[in-house]
């Protein structure tokens, strides 16, 4: 086998990082680009030059990440960066996330793509108030697989007894929220402690580094894969000297093969053929792009969904939860328009039912007058239209939406179907 058929088989795991200002979130995502060999030779000399004239010992990995001006001059991390990293097993694509509590917006745009949270946590202060609203975004959004990296073990002598009273804490909070995969790891981001490379200053410590972790974690779990075909309708395709009609989107979730049954438009029909830019194939998966032909001639538009399996019904009304994007407010009975899935419809919030404040267990605010920025809240949502409002699924295949202001055009906020944070 070549190295080019190797590398087109490597599995791609998403995956993201997240913990309080100061606990060494960037300077860990340097440590796993540095040690596996991701860095370009001019970042890194860019990277010495810049630790040497502020002073730094040696290399101050977390340049890697925080490429924003204003981010370099604070030293914190006030946006998601993206980075892309592969290793002789699978690629990544890692979203690093801000640690300030007034960018939960950030942190849940990171978290909503990705199967795999690194939850960093200072060893000198364990669990806090934001390791924990971190979790409870994590099993907000779905999240399965959680990571507690314990940094700068180094600072407390890599005392085993410390870290296994984080990793008690931790893991009792993880089983509470239902974090079904829990995992936790004693690093040093700084000294390269069980980043990527075992270390030699814990012979305590006989599990995997957190990059072992990474590699091992099945990539298919909870993947679009495994839910029930969907297809937003995106264009209809039509050439009528050929009679030609097909109907163009992105495959959101499951599978699909010509003759398959398929519901479109409340009426059931078969696939008949699957167009793609190189021509006809038989099958087509979450992610791919076709065009469907059906056996019936079904008034279909924009917006419209083809479905597999078990097939949701129309609603005018859902229940969701949302994080306010915007600093303009959402009131109750707020007009908004509703993007959801291809569909673009009038909609308004019925009610705003609760705001949620993650950080306690009981400091949920009831009936609350508004959500606004980086606020988490309970919502009813009625649509003028019919729409398909399915539960939240597999990192957004189904079940995500945008309310959007009517008179700017700005998102307010992004939301998720019939999930309920408690």
């Amino acid at each position: 086998m070549t190295a080019t058929t190797l590398l087109a088989e490597r599995q791609t795991l998403r995956l993201c990082t997240a913990g309080s200002v100061d606990d060494g979130k960037s300077t860990f995502v340097g440590r796993l680009l540095h040690d596996t060999k991701s860095v370009l030779a001019d970042q890194l000399a860019s990277v010495e030059r810049t630790s040497a004239d502020r002073g730094f010992e040696g290399l101050d990995l977390s340049l890697l990440v925080d490429g924003l001006r204003a981010e370099r001059e604070q030293g914190i991390t006030i946006d998601v960066a993206y980075r892309y990293f592969a290793t002789d097993k699978r690629t990544f694509i890692l979203a690093d996330t801000p640690g300030h509590v007034q960018y939960t917006r950030n942190t849940v745009t990171g978290m909503s793509t990705s199967q795999v949270v690194v939850l960093l946590v200072d060893a000198r202060h364990g669990v806090v108030e934001q390791t924990v609203r971190h979790l409870n975004v994590a099993a907000l959004l779905g999240v399965k697989t959680v990571i507690l990296a314990v940094n700068k073990i180094d600072l407390v002598d890599y005392s085993e007894d410390t870290f296994a009273a984080i990793r008690a804490d931790f893991e009792r909070k993880a089983a509470e929220l239902g974090i079904a995969d829990p995992h936790v790891v004693p690093i040093s981001a700084l000294k390269g402690d069980n980043v990527v490379e075992r270390s030699a200053n814990m012979d305590w410590y006989t599990g995997p580094t957190v990059l072992e972790l990474l590699e091992e974690i099945p990539v298919h779990s909870g993947r679009a894969l495994d839910l029930d075909f969907r297809f937003p309708i995106q264009y209809v395709l039509r050439e009528h000297a050929s009679d030609y009609r097909a109907y163009a989107g992105r495959v959101e979730a499951g599978r699909i093969a010509v003759g398959d049954a398929v519901t479109a438009g409340g009426r059931a029909t078969t696939v008949t053929h699957i167009d793609t830019a190189d021509g006809e194939v038989e099958t087509a998966e979450a992610g791919e792009s076709v065009a469907l032909r059906l056996a019936d001639d079904i008034d279909l538009t924009r917006g419209d969904l083809i479905a597999g399996g078990a097939v949701p019904e129309p609603v005018r009304e859902f229940a969701a939860t949302v994080v306010g994007l915007t600093e303009k407010d959402v009131a109750p009975g707020q007009a908004v328009k509703l993007r959801i899935g291809t569909a673009l419809v009038r909609a308004r919030v019925a009610s705003v039912d609760r705001l949620v404040d993650i950080d306690s267990p009981s400091g949920d605010v009831e009936g609350p007058a508004s959500f606004g920025l980086n606020d988490i809240a309970h919502v009813t949502v009625q649509t003028a239209d019919d729409v398909v409002a399915e539960d939240y699924a597999a990192r957004g295949a189904v079940g995500n939406f945008l309310l959007i202001d009517q008179a700017s055009g700005n998102t307010l906020a992004a939301g998720l179907v019939g999930t309920r944070l408690r």
